[in-house]
């Protein structure tokens, strides 16, 4: 039982309760201001010069000030406000409440209620623990000043004069009244707040979206930065362990090994650049500070073919530009990520290959020139050289390559395809559609 009346008086009066009551004081302050631009008008329609001398214009006031609070809670920011109070002074979580403006004329709707209920019940609980607890002390010690007994209280319901020894009870009554209505009003406001400062559907649709392109551009990096990296240190690996193999045997291959790395890692600190711009896009800036562009394939191709077969891989390269002359007639867009498709199937070939690369990149006219797409094809037998392991299933460079051609409406195949009688091949294939025509 006594843990029971423990928790009945921190629910009326513990730490939370006291937080909450703030809360309606603070209701009852801003209401302050429409309640005198309400006073104003009701004096001059009633004709009288104090408003606050009658109870029923008191009343009038009280209730046009609302709507003028309504109006003014249409302005976006009036949820974010209110849902910062709400979290630090109603004990309501935070994941409960919407964040940020009202988008909608829903959510503006939504937070017009709560702004009227909030500054509503604020007032009344406000006007109470300014009235109630003045009169309580003075009908509690009553009895025990003689001066007070001959003096009326209240509005005429209670008399001095009728029982005296009466008004200490009717005092703590009343007391205890205004905390029960504190504490009722704060679980009020604590119930209402995530009904009408809780996320809208568009509020969610939002969320949702903006989740999205962060989970996006996170993808992004970590392509680029797979692609890019990883790439240059399989290449370096393997340069370094050629050249280790031959050291005594061999000083010349030594040398072009050793230029094979510094050239690649060179080239490997610029497209680090490159990637690292695309996270200074996000803070105000367009990426103009980068020190190299991102590779493309008209530019680029070469160059990566050369490292490649630098470190010890022979590739075959067949290029068809179809009507397209040469690949720097490609959208820029395709052209980077055809490179850095093809540089993710030369990365997987040098890691886990075994034997000669096959390299097809060509043009393909579908439906008499009303549809253009570039085809990209890589085989290689499958790893069973010391140091590799067979593929089932493509890594996280093949899912990246898949998600860039999926962005921009291809797709890519990749795994184990008959060659010949008896003979397998590993085979990357992706499809970049161009649609009529090149730029």
């Amino acid at each position: 039982m006594a843990t029971g009346v423990r928790a009945g008086v921190a629910r009326l009066l513990g730490a939370r309760a006291r937080r909450r009551w703030v809360h309606l004081i603070l209701g009852g302050a801003l209401l302050m201001p429409y309640f005198l631009l309400a006073e104003v008008a009701v004096s001059v329609v009633a004709g009288v010069g104090n408003v606050l001398g009658s109870t029923r214009l008191t009343f009038a006031a009280y209730g046009v000030s609302l709507p003028l609070a309504a109006l003014t809670a249409v302005f976006a920011l009036v949820r974010p406000m209110s849902a910062g109070a709400v979290r630090a002074l109603c004990g309501v979580p935070g994941e409960r409440l919407a964040e940020g403006p009202a988008r909608s004329w829903q959510a503006r709707g939504r937070t017009s209620a709560w702004w009227t209920l909030h500054l509503g019940v604020g007032a009344v609980i406000s006007g109470m623990s300014l009235a109630v607890p003045p009169m309580a002390v003075v009908l509690i010690v009553l009895p025990f000043v003689r001066r007070l007994r001959d003096v009326p209280v209240g509005l005429g319901w209670f008399r001095t004069g009728a029982e005296p020894y009466t008004a200490p009870l009717l005092g703590i009554a009343l007391l205890c009244g205004l905390v029960l209505c504190a504490a009722a009003a704060g679980a009020l406001l604590a119930r209402a707040a995530p009904v009408l400062l809780g996320p809208t559907a568009a509020d969610r649709l939002a969320a949702a979206q903006e989740r999205a392109a962060d989970l996006a551009v996170r993808n992004r990096l970590a392509r680029e930065l797979h692609d890019a990296v990883g790439h240059a240190l399989s290449a370096v690996t393997l340069q370094a362990n050629a050249a280790r193999r031959v050291l005594e045997s061999d000083p010349g291959f030594v040398r072009e090994a050793l230029a094979a790395i510094e050239d690649t890692t060179r080239r490997t600190v610029g497209e680090l650049d490159a990637v690292l711009g695309l996270l200074r896009e996000g803070d105000g800036t367009d990426g103009s500070d980068r020190s190299r562009p991102a590779p493309t394939l008209a530019a680029d191709l070469d160059g990566l073919l050369a490292r490649s077969r630098a470190a010890g891989t022979p590739i075959t390269a067949h290029q068809d530009h179809g009507a397209a002359g040469d690949w720097t007639r490609l959208p820029a867009i395709v052209s980077r990520e055809a490179y850095r498709i093809v540089q993710e199937g030369l990365s997987n070939a040098l890691r886990h290959g075994t034997g000669p690369v096959e390299l097809w990149i060509a043009v393909r006219d579908k439906g008499n020139g009303t549809h253009r797409e570039l085809e990209i094809t890589m085989t290689n037998p499958p790893g069973t050289a010391e140091g590799s392991k067979p593929r089932a299933t493509g890594g996280r460079g093949l899912r990246g390559a898949a998600e860039r051609a999926a962005l921009l409406g291809g797709g890519v195949e990749a795994g184990p395809v008959e060659a010949g009688p008896g003979e397998e091949r590993w085979r990357l294939r992706a499809v970049l559609p161009l649609g009529g025509q090149e730029r």
